[in-house]
């Protein structure tokens, strides 16, 4: 049994860190993973931790490593929309000797399954732009703000705001390779799914409907055209509350949420060799 967990948008709460971390311990899973949105907002930072890599992650993570010993984890991690892309470097030199893997746009091998790791997300209304791309086209939802405007904490290639897009790059990452045996970390979830569904109802902007479904297209047909085996997504908190689902199957794949609005922190449990046995913690 390669036991495996999985957790979302933490964005900081130490409370939920400490209950991972706790989990973890008496867990003792093989694999941990981390689907992005890790960090508080940098206006929102706490004086006990100003650098919350160094001074939060990095120690609790040892603190971790040193009393699990042999049974520490493999831990995998990506960064998410609300996370500024130039913590990126500090987060890679701090997790290394094998402390956690960052994985966005790699992948990686581990209990013979491949784990690869993908960060972007479709535009949304929101400032920070780092980890947003076009999704298959140019074309940007009402009330969105384009990944050419907006805020980036690292610079980029006008170029590259202006052309790249999560299709390009998941043929980038994956070419013509078999997935039937990969697991995708990604942030996003796909298009009109039981894991995307925002609360939009009823919101108009200039006399638009808003689209209630808020996840990547361009994930959603790579899901059903290359059938991976578990797809792992987070970004759209109130999902599960208003489909009142947490996973969905598109064809053979089973595609899970740890995104949740609650109090409570969401742990998503599962082996990869038995997907339909997954279930999901509240803590």
């Amino acid at each position: 049994m390669t036991k495996t967990l999985f957790v979302s948008d933490l964005h900081g709460r130490i409370s939920w860190y400490e209950k991972l971390f706790s989990t973890i311990e008496s867990e003792k899973p093989a694999v941990v993973l981390l689907g992005g949105d890790l960090f508080p907002h940098p206006l929102r930072e706490s004086a006990e931790y100003p650098n919350f890599i160094s001074d939060f992650l990095r120690p609790n993570f040892l603190d971790l490593k040193q009393s699990l010993g042999d049974n520490y984890p493999c831990i995998m991690l990506i960064m998410g929309n609300d996370d500024y892309r130039s913590f990126e470097t500090d987060l890679i030199t701090a997790g290394k000797n094998r402390l956690w893997e960052y994985i966005h746009f790699k992948k990686i091998s581990a209990y013979n399954h491949i784990i690869a790791g993908y960060s972007y997300v479709p535009p949304t209304p929101f400032q920070l732009k780092d980890w947003e791309r076009y999704d298959v086209s140019r074309y940007v939802d009402p009330g969105c703000v384009s990944p050419e405007e907006g805020l980036h904490s690292t610079e980029t290639e006008v170029q590259e705001r202006r052309y790249s897009t999560i299709q390009k790059d998941l043929e980038t990452l994956f070419g013509e390779e078999d997935l039937k045996n990969t697991i995708c970390l990604f942030h996003s979830p796909p298009y009109k799914t039981k894991l995307d569904r925002a609360d939009l109802d009823g919101k108009m902007i200039d006399h638009v409907p808003l689209d209630v479904h808020v996840g990547s297209i361009a994930i959603q047909r790579f899901i059903k055209q290359r059938q991976p085996k578990i797809t792992l997504h987070g970004h759209i908190h109130e999902s599960s509350r208003l489909t009142g689902e947490w996973q969905d199957r598109i064809g053979d794949t089973y595609a899970f949420s740890a995104a949740y609005e609650g109090p409570e922190l969401s742990i998503i449990k599962f082996d990869p060799n038995y997907p339909e046995q997954a279930v999901r913690l509240l803590l």
